[in-house]
């Protein structure tokens, strides 16, 4: 039987699978369409890494994980005010 713990170079994607969809949550109502398509975009870019993984992309998990990455550094989750901000500044 396999081993349930992940490898070192599974363990990468399925952080950056976390990375991807683990953003802060929009402080307001008006926050939340930017949040929403950052989220998509994200959200999309690891559904196609995991169907790569799955499938067994040629060029291997670890090229899979380095490409999700770069997807993820230009959909940063900024452009609006987390909620965790807020709250940072409404304590002050």
């Amino acid at each position: 039987m396999r081993d349930l713990i992940p490898d070192d170079t599974v363990r990468e994607l399925l952080a950056a699978v976390l990375e991807a969809l683990d953003i802060p949550h929009p402080a307001t109502v008006g926050d939340t369409e930017t949040h929403d398509r950052i989220l998509n975009d994200r959200a999309m870019h690891a559904a196609i890494a995991l169907r790569s993984a799955l499938e067994e992309h040629p060029l291997g998990i670890a090229w899979t994980t380095a490409y999700l990455r770069e997807r993820l550094t230009e959909h940063p989750p900024t452009g609006y005010q987390h909620h965790s901000a807020a709250r940072a500044e409404a304590g002050r």
